[in-house]
C-alpha cells in the first residue's frame, strides 16, 4: 500500500516526487559517465596504438559518446517531464 500512497504524492507535487527526481537526474548522469568512461580509455588505448588512425578513432568516439550523452539527455528530458 505503500507505492500507491507514494505516487499520489509525487503527482500532487510532494517532497517524494522531488527526492525521486533527484535520484533519476544523478543515475542519469552517473550512467552517462560509466558510458564514457571506457569510451575515452579504448580510444587513448587505440590511437596509442595506432597513431596514424587518430582522425578516424577520434571519429569514432565522439560519435559514440554522443550517442551516449544522447541517452542520458533524454533520461534527463523524461524525468523533467514526469516531475
Amino acid at each position: 500500500m505503500l507505492l500507491p500512497t507514494a505516487l499520489q504524492e509525487a503527482a500532487s507535487g510532494g517532497s517524494v516526487g522531488l527526492i525521486g527526481a533527484g535520484l533519476a537526474i544523478g543515475g542519469s548522469v552517473i550512467g552517462a559517465g560509466l558510458g564514457i568512461g571506457p569510451i575515452g580509455s579504448a580510444a587513448a588505448s587505440g590511437i596509442a596504438r595506432q597513431p596514424e588512425a587518430t582522425a578516424q578513432i577520434q571519429t569514432a568516439a565522439i560519435v559514440f559518446a554522443a550517442l551516449v550523452e544522447g541517452t542520458a539527455l533524454f533520461g534527463l528530458g523524461l524525468v523533467f517531464l514526469t516531475f
